[in-house]
């Protein structure tokens, strides 16, 4: 079924093979347009960025073939101009970030410092560090615990700024 310009209506367009990248020809093969207009698109639409190798060839992600098919949608079949389709984008593009940017869960104490604090004390009463002196050489246990201590560092950062 076409649309009165002539175009394929977008559920009628062949399904999107299971490749990685794929061409600017079969671009416009998959979403029936001409390769110089998803060039003119990329620079209409700031969302498609296919990738560039040699010579310029493009190269567009499953993602970029569904953005494609979106534009396209907007564009032919329900008749948006280049700035109500971008307008349409950006407004999609901002609901979909707003469903991500959910307030930080409730985290009580964390338990992993608890642990890492219990084995800290575990470790500073090694017979070794009572006595203050280590054998010579450090010993890959000596190493380790000093790794330890940076990670108890770490988390206890964490675990401050979560508590915020």
């Amino acid at each position: 079924m076409t649309t009165p310009q002539g175009y394929i209506l977008t559920r009628d367009l062949p399904a999107i093979p299971a490749k990685r990248y794929f061409t600017i020809g079969e671009v416009s093969q998959l979403c029936d347009v001409r390769s110089y207009v998803l060039r003119y698109w990329e620079q209409e639409f700031a969302q498609l960025r296919p990738m560039k190798r040699r010579g310029n060839r493009r190269y567009y992600q499953l993602h970029e073939v569904e953005l494609v098919r979106q534009i396209r949608a907007l564009l032919y079949e329900q008749g948006f101009t280049i700035a109500g389709a971008r307008l349409q984008l950006e407004q999609k593009m901002a609901e979909d970030i707003s469903v991500f940017e959910l307030s930080p869960p409730e985290v009580p104490h964390i338990k992993t410092l608890e642990v890492a604090e219990t084995f800290e004390k575990n470790i500073s009463t090694s017979p070794i560090e009572q006595d203050g002196e280590f054998p010579e050489p450090v010993s890959s246990i000596h190493i380790k615990n000093m790794g330890i201590q940076v990670v108890l560092d770490e988390l206890r950062a964490i675990s401050a700024l979560l508590k915020v």
